[in-house]
């Protein structure tokens, strides 16, 4: 079979769930039986999102071999539980950077480099790096909007792709918006007309349209839509609001968006199998009125994106306790020892996340102290592991002018320092221990009991780690080491002994989580918030 393509483009304006289509789409025809592979285009010119403020791009996700990339990759691998690699995150940066790099040496033999045809070739040649692979269809998202000056290079490039392949192997599907306008109490289908005439005066006839709409688009609109904008009326796919994120697969699938899609490929597996997905979502939806309130405490609360992951996990782990899981953002920052108890009200577990600076650092440690002596159930990531250290050095073993190398080079008690490989190290973009690396699990402790074995594999972002110089100190007083690298030089994991449930990992457990087989840190704190609210 050749290689299919499709390729997810959006208009009107962002955040209409282009992401989720693309990863919704992937799973259902991972459901026919095809090998699926999911792929973002960014047109930013940022090499990588590694660098950009959480602020600026919300969370960086990142794959097992290390690539640090958009958020949209973390919704295809939890919806298609497909792990991604570099080739999935392409940015103008990374294009622009490989084309100077062969200009450089001369690969152009002196010839005027051009957006056309080099920048696009170079986009061409990420698209079909999967040719020669195992992947049956790769499914390509474009961020931003059609219209947007810096993704011209992208459209471009799929456009060139259509002509450069079958018809049959190549499908255009672009999100579109309808609003609905309250005081006429109708959808409106202009601004989706506009969209696709934009599209198709850069030379991409969309093949499927899925129209983003609070209210149900009726079969007259549909007729409309179809007319206006030169696509069939059975191509033009409604897309609600879903009662849970995980459930806009089945919709799309009742839709006909898969149906489609297997129609214009001339798929032959175009029978649908989603009854494991099916069984997954009905028991989400019988999960009985029992709540439990988790609050992540971190530095970049003002946009909620910038921990996507980390309460996506959460609710991972309420679907495998049968419990429904509040997620409360807090910014640490504010947050001392006099009004911690107050901030903290109501809240039956506790994560404290991963972050880098020293903004909000003394607000972890005092939300970590109060967790640590209140029993509260607890899961510190990556900086939250660190901080439980410091935490433990300051207020158990009273040691003085407790800090990371990180905020204070000079400290008198470096619980914290940089890692040697990371000591010479100048470029801040893609340089630290990125990707997946192993874990080796000490028999009998926690961590050895959630995960049910004494080797793991996680993923890693940070330059810092544990300070071994420590290590016997905070053992003889109950916060021992769990988890350590193969040689057992770098600690990954720990855990207080004395606690109902704290354990922490200088990895980032929620990039592997899945919403039917969730991380086995996010499914234990779930499980202990759940007996620390109800069984006390």
């Amino acid at each position: 079979m050749n290689t299919k393509y499709i390729f997810v483009t959006g208009g009107v304006v962002s955040g209409l769930g282009k992401g989720i289509t693309a990863a919704s789409l992937g799973r259902l025809l991972k459901n026919r039986g095809y090998k699926v592979t999911n792929q973002k285009f960014d047109p930013y010119i940022n090499v990588d999102p590694g660098t950009m403020s959480p602020y600026e791009h919300g969370e960086v996700f990142v794959t097992d071999d290390g690539a640090e990339t958009d958020l949209d990759l973390g919704h295809y691998e939890r919806f298609t539980d497909v792990n991604l690699t570099k080739m999935s995150s392409v940015t103008s940066g990374k294009i622009y950077q490989s084309v100077i790099d062969k200009e450089r040496r001369g690969d152009y033999l002196g010839k005027t480099v051009q957006v056309i045809p080099h920048i696009t070739n170079e986009i061409k040649d990420r698209i079909y790096a999967f040719e020669d692979t195992d992947v049956d269809i790769v499914i390509t998202e474009l961020g931003g909007t059609v219209g947007d000056i810096e993704s011209l290079a992208f459209i471009e490039a799929i456009r060139q792709v259509g002509l450069e392949k079958s018809s049959d192997d190549v499908c255009y599907i672009h999100v579109t918006l309808l609003p609905y306008i309250y005081g006429s109490n109708e959808l409106k289908s202009k601004p989706t007309q506009h969209s696709v005439k934009d599209l198709q005066s850069l030379g991409i006839k969309p093949d499927i349209l899925v129209c983003r709409s609070e209210q149900e688009v009726s079969k007259q609109m549909k007729e409309k839509i179809a007319l206006f904008c030169n696509v069939r009326k059975e191509n033009v796919i409604q897309n609600l609001t879903a009662d849970n994120l995980y459930a806009v697969p089945l919709m799309l699938e009742e839709e006909g968006l898969a149906l489609d899609v297997c129609e214009h490929l001339h798929l032959d597996k175009k029978e649908a199998k989603n009854e494991e997905w099916q069984k997954m979502i009905d028991n989400i939806r019988k999960i009985g009125n029992e709540e439990v309130t988790i609050a992540i405490v971190g530095k970049y609360i003002k946009l909620e994106d910038s921990y996507l992951s980390v309460a996506e996990s959460l609710q991972h782990g309420g679907f495998a306790n049968n419990v429904k899981v509040k997620v409360r953002f807090i910014d640490s920052e504010p947050i001392t020892r006099q009004n911690v108890a107050q901030v903290l009200e109501g809240i039956d577990g506790v994560v404290v996340p991963g972050g880098f600076g020293d903004r909000g650092i003394e607000g972890m440690i005092n939300t970590i102290e109060y967790v640590r002596e209140n029993n509260i159930p607890f899961l510190g990531i990556c900086l939250g592991m660190q901080m439980s250290v410091i935490e433990f050095a300051k207020n158990v073993l009273k040691l003085e002018d407790v800090n990371s190398e990180e905020f204070d080079e000079n400290c008198k008690n470096p619980l914290i320092h940089i890692m040697d490989d990371q000591k010479e190290i100048e470029d801040k973009g893609g340089t630290m221990r990125l990707g997946t690396y192993p874990c080796i699990i000490k028999e009998g402790s926690l961590a050895n009991k959630l995960y049910g074995k004494t080797e793991i594999e996680e993923r890693h972002r940070h330059r810092y780690e544990f300070n071994n110089k420590y290590r016997e100190m905070l053992e003889e007083k109950g916060l021992i080491i769990s988890g350590t690298s193969p040689d057992g030089r770098l600690v990954e994991m720990v855990e207080n002994i004395n606690h109902l449930y704290f354990i922490a990992g200088q990895f980032h457990p929620e990039f592997k989580s899945r919403p039917d087989k969730p991380g086995p840190l996010f499914a234990g704190l779930i499980n202990a918030a759940k007996k620390h609210k109800f069984e006390e």
